[in-house]
């Protein structure tokens, strides 16, 4: 059996996967593949002694059926009583069966969440299963929910490189959106030291292949990622790929290393030695200033990100964003300190809230209560950043 078959396959459940896109936020989530193909990324702590496998296509119709059917319920409720309040919600969830709950919470949080107007295939790579195979699911969830205005879906660069121009064609086609591809770098030396499992070549490849198909494509660039000693050839060479490929959104995670992934035990080693928040920023100045001839979208759109504000359309927003970087460079010490805990503590958004006298007297209170200082705030700062990794 190969790799992309997986394992046998299970009895069937309703199922949904740990993880999605920050932007998926309020998309239904559809599980067609469990785990990750590769599962070998050194930054990554999810899927990790977890076996890749591939749902059977029934299956994954089962739980669209099973969507779709509590959908209509939810809507026929909602016309009749002029909306759904929390307590009624509760009420018509307390009639449903433990096989059925699973199903009705994704239903529930689509509905209520944000309009049902997206849906984002689980899990890692959803384009590795046979083309026919998501083209069938793709197609069910059109003929059930025909008002969404879109459908996405991670996929590895790897495997785009590997479709064929005419499945690609077939999968846009059948409804597919938008693909997100974990870029994370665009230097060879990089994706070799976290392995990757791509070349840049493969990841230049791969984007100019969904975009020739008409997809949109999500790159996620991840800042921090070749630690202190690779960061310049890391922000270098990501920018030279990005500007090759020209994906539709440039979308910025930076490195948070988890206890649970193959990086901490390099970190612990002394064989990776992390960056500071001020190094990634002078990185991410080297990264926006070498994008040049795209029209990519940047995207801040995580919570481990120093910068929630730095986002733009390229080109125009670059001297802007530029800006940004360059303003935070030349603080002092203490006033990136105070604006570091007070981003990590979700008090700050962007540099704007450091002019607000109430917001900054409550970091400067939080940082004397708490003991930190400019000398252990990283320190701070990249234990914050693992409790969401």
């Amino acid at each position: 059996m190969s790799r992309a078959e997986g394992a046998r396959e299970p009895a069937y459940c309703f199922e949904q996967g740990p993880i999605r896109p920050p932007n998926e936020a309020t998309s239904l989530l559809i599980r067609v593949t469990r785990n990750c193909p590769w599962n070998r990324c050194a930054f990554c702590p999810v899927y990790k002694g977890k076996r890749f496998s591939v749902r059977a296509v029934e299956d994954v119709k089962a739980d669209i059926d099973a969507v779709h059917a509590h959908v209509c319920a939810l809507r026929e409720v909602a016309e009749e009583e002029g909306g759904i309040s929390r307590e009624r919600l509760e009420a018509l969830a307390e009639r449903v069966g433990d096989e059925d709950m699973m199903s009705f919470s994704a239903a529930a949080h689509w509905f209520c969440a944000g309009g049902m107007k997206s849906i984002f295939l689980q899990d890692a790579d959803s384009l590795v299963i046979k083309t026919r195979d998501l083209v069938k699911i793709i197609g069910h969830l059109r003929r059930r929910f025909g008002w969404v205005e879109r459908i996405t879906s991670y996929s590895r660069s790897r495997t785009i490189a590997s479709k064929r121009e005419a499945d690609l064609t077939a999968i846009r086609e059948s409804g597919l959106s938008r693909i997100h591809v974990g870029l994370e770098s665009g230097s060879d030396e990089v994706l070799n030291m976290v392995r990757k499992g791509a070349t840049k070549a493969v990841h230049i490849e791969a984007g100019r292949k969904a975009k020739e198909a008409g997809l949109e494509l999500s790159e996620y660039i991840m800042p921090g990622l070749g630690g202190r000693a690779l960061r310049e050839v890391h922000a270098r060479e990501t920018a030279d790929a990005l500007n090759q490929i020209d994906p539709d959104f440039i979308r910025i995670r930076t490195l948070a290393v988890s206890p649970s992934a193959p990086l901490w035990k390099m970190c612990c080693d002394g064989a990776f030695e992390p960056c500071s928040d001020v190094e990634v920023a002078e990185e991410l100045l080297m990264l926006i200033e070498g994008l040049e001839g795209i029209g990519s979208t940047v995207k801040s759109d995580h919570i481990l990100n120093l910068f929630e504000d730095l986002e733009g359309k390229l080109p125009d927003d670059k001297e802007r964003m530029v800006g940004m970087l360059r303003r935070f460079l030349d603080m002092d010490a203490e006033s990136q300190g105070l604006y570091q805990v007070g981003r990590r503590l979700g008090v700050f958004a962007g540099l704007g809230d450091l002019e607000d006298r109430g917001k900054r007297d409550r970091v400067d209170e939080l940082c004397r209560r708490m003991g930190v200082t400019s000398e252990n705030v990283d320190e701070f700062a990249s234990g914050m950043m693992r409790r969401f990794v």
